[in-house]
């Protein structure tokens, strides 16, 4: 069983930033895919980023691109995404997530194994 606790949200103003971090326990860290999504409130669940078990390869959903940043530490089991020039439309709840499937790579949610409880992001404008 794979446990996930994310840790580093807040509120921030317009083009703040912040950094998300995640720390997983249980499970072999260095061979999942881990990924970050979010939830808004009357919206579902979307892909934010995610970033292989090596850390060579990553994806960004678009409006993340050129912001994001998503990076890993297996010796910590950790892993984190920094956030640069927040908007508001970056609140939302963000969910680290494990894909325990052994060194395999996707973005979509139906692929993640494991969830964290979520931390609250708030950009004001």
């Amino acid at each position: 069983q794979v446990q996930l606790v994310e840790s580093g949200g807040g509120l921030v103003q317009a083009g703040g930033s912040l950094t998300l971090a995640c720390a997983a326990s249980g499970g072999t860290f260095s061979s999942y895919t881990m990924g970050w999504f979010r939830q808004a409130p009357g919206k579902e669940r979307e892909f934010v980023s995610a970033i292989s078990w090596s850390g060579r390869t990553t994806s960004y959903v678009d409006s993340g691109k050129g912001r994001f940043t998503i990076s890993r530490d297996n010796a910590k089991n950790m892993v984190y995404l920094q956030m640069n020039s927040l908007k508001p439309e970056d609140t939302a709840v963000y969910y680290c997530a494990a894909n325990a499937k052994a060194y395999r790579f996707g973005v979509d949610l139906r692929e993640y194994d494991y969830w964290g409880q979520g931390t609250q992001v708030t950009v004001s404008s």
